[in-house]
C-alpha cells in the first residue's frame, strides 16, 4: 500500500503562525455567516499577528467543501482580495475532503519549493450549518406524479456509495475488527471533553483563537462583506461545543446502529469554522526577521478500504515516519481528528500510541470537525503544543472519507538542527 501513496518532504518550508475561529455550534452563532467571510476573518488576523505584509503575499490557496453560498467559487479569490493580498497574485480551491486543511499546507510547501512563490497564504473554511439542501435533477424538469429529490447535502453525503455505508458504519467496521467496545469508545470520547476543557480554562486554546464579532471588510472600489453573528450576540471568544461530558452520561446515549458503538456523544461535533496560517520559505522568513511557528518537514498521503476509512491515518504516519527516518517515540505529540470515538481508538491500537500524547487539549469529539478547516486547526495546535512540550517533532494527521489518510510531519524550530 505504502509503494503506491506519495510521500514530499521540505528543505526549508515553514508556518509563519497560524490563527482559527472559535469552533461554534451548528445552527447557533455563526449560522449566518458565509465561509467565505469566515475565512476573510482569519486570513487578516494571521497576516497581522506574523506581521507579514498582505502585499508580500504570493500565492493564496483555500479550502471549503460544502458551499455555503451560491458564490463558493469565489471563495479562495475573494479571501485574497479582502485580506489585503495584491490583485495580481492567483488564488486556487484544494479539496481533499477532511484531510483538505493537511493539503493547502502540502500544495503551499510544493509551490515554494519548486519556486512558484516564498508566501502562500492558506485558509480552511466551513460552515457545517449553511450546508446546502439540493436537488441535483430539477435543470431537465419534473415528471408527473414522480418525486421532488431533494438531498441534505451534510447528512447524505456521509453515505459512500462504493460500500454502500455512511462514515458512523466505517467506525463500527473497525470496532469489530479491532475488537472496541462500546464502553472504550465513551471513555475515549469522555477523556477528549476532559481534555478540551481544561485546555480552554488553562487558556491553551485562547492562544490560537481570534474572537469574531459583527464586522464589515471593506475593498476599495468593491462592495462590502460583513460578518453578522446569529442572536443577541456581539462577540464569540471561545469554543462552544465542549461541555461537561463524564462516561457515566455518554454511556447513556443511544446507539446510532442497533448493537453498535457510535452515538451522538461519542462522534466530531458538527461545528462551523476557519483557520488560516501563512506558510513561506525561510529564506523570506529570515531576511523579514519573521520567527516561525514550525518547519514543514513532510507529508504523506495514502489510499485505504473505504469500508474501514477511519483507518486511514495509522498507515500515512508509517509512510510519513519511515520515509522521514523516524520512529513514533521520536515524535512528541500527536493530533489525530476524532472523526469517529471507535475511529481514533483503531487508529491508536493499530499504531500502538501513547495517550499521552494524542490530542491532549481535546480533538474533535469535544471540538468539532468543520471538514476543510480541519487540518489547518490540526497543524496549528500541533505545533503549538510541541513547542510547549519542547518537543523536537509532531505529527498531525486525519482519515477522510473514500478511504484516503494524510499526515503532516511539523518540526520545532528551537529544536531543529
Amino acid at each position: 500500500m505504502a509503494q503506491q501513496a506519495f510521500y514530499s518532504s521540505f528543505k526549508d518550508v515553514w508556518m509563519a503562525g497560524g490563527v482559527r475561529t472559535p469552533m461554534v455550534d451548528y445552527c447557533t452563532a455563526f449560522s449566518q455567516l458565509s465561509p467565505t467571510d469566515m475565512g476573510i476573518k482569519v486570513a487578516r488576523e494571521v497576516l497581522a499577528r506574523t506581521g507579514i505584509p498582505a502585499a508580500d503575499i504570493g500565492s493564496v490557496i483555500a479550502g471549503n467543501m460544502a458551499p455555503g453560498d451560491a458564490y463558493q467559487y469565489m471563495l479562495p479569490r475573494h479571501i485574497g482580495l479582502y485580506a489585503g493580498v495584491p490583485v495580481t497574485v492567483p488564488a486556487i480551491m484544494v479539496q481533499r475532503i477532511c484531510g483538505t486543511g493537511f493539503e493547502l499546507i502540502r500544495q503551499a510547501g510544493d509551490q515554494i519549493e519548486r519556486g512558484y512563490t516564498e508566501t502562500a497564504l492558506v485558509v480552511g473554511s466551513e460552515s457545517m450549518t449553511r450546508n446546502p439542501i439540493a436537488a441535483f435533477s430539477h435543470r431537465t424538469g419534473f415528471k408527473l406524479g414522480a418525486p421532488v429529490d431533494f438531498q441534505d447535502y451534510m447528512w447524505e453525503a456521509l453515505v459512500d456509495p462504493a460500500p454502500g455505508i455512511t462514515m458512523p458504519q466505517t467506525a463500527e467496521n473497525l470496532a469489530k475488527k479491532y475488537g472496541i467496545a462500546r464502553a472504550a469508545v465513551d471513555e475515549y470520547a469522555a477523556l477528549s471533553f476532559e481534555r478540551a476543557l481544561r485546555a480552554r480554562e488553562e487558556g491553551f486554546h485562547a492562544g490560537e483563537i481570534v474572537p469574531v464579532g459583527n464586522e464589515t471588510f471593506r475593498l476599495d472600489g468593491y462592495n462590502d462583506r460583513h460578518i453578522k453573528l446569529q442572536g443577541k450576540i456581539d462577540q464569540v471568544a471561545q469554543d462552544t461545543h465542549p461541555r461537561p461530558s463524564p462516561l457515566e452520561v455518554l454511556a447513556k446515549l443511544r446507539t446510532l446502529y442497533p448493537d453498535g458503538v457510535q452515538t451522538g456523544g461519542n462522534s466530531s461535533a458538527l461545528v462551523d469554522a476557519a483557520a488560516a496560517t501563512v506558510v513561506a520559505s525561510g529564506d523570506y522568513l529570515r531576511r523579514n526577521d519573521c520567527a516561525p511557528l514550525a518547519r514543514v518537514a513532510a507529508a504523506a498521503v495514502v489510499g485505504v478500504p473505504p469500508e474501514i476509512m477511519g483507518i486511514g491515518p495509522a498507515p500515512a504516519i508509517r509512510l510519513l515516519l519511515e520515509r522521514s527516518g523516524l520512529s513514533l517515540d521520536d515524535i512528541g505529540c500527536f493530533e489525530i481528528n476524532e472523526a469517529q470515538g471507535a475511529q481514533i481508538v483503531a487508529v491508536e491500537r493499530e499504531l500502538g500510541l501513547d495517550r499521552s500524547k494524542l490530542n491532549v487539549n481535546g480533538g474533535a469529539i469535544a471540538l468539532g470537525h468543520p471538514l476543510a478547516a480541519t487540518g489547518v486547526r490540526l497543524s496549528i495546535t500541533a505545533a503549538r503544543e510541541m513547542r510547549r512540550r519542547g518537543a523536537r517533532y509532531s505529527v498531525a494527521s486525519a482519515c477522510i472519507g473514500g478511504g484516503q489518510g494524510i499526515a503532516l510531519l511539523l518540526e520545532n524550530p528551537s529544536a531543529s538542527h
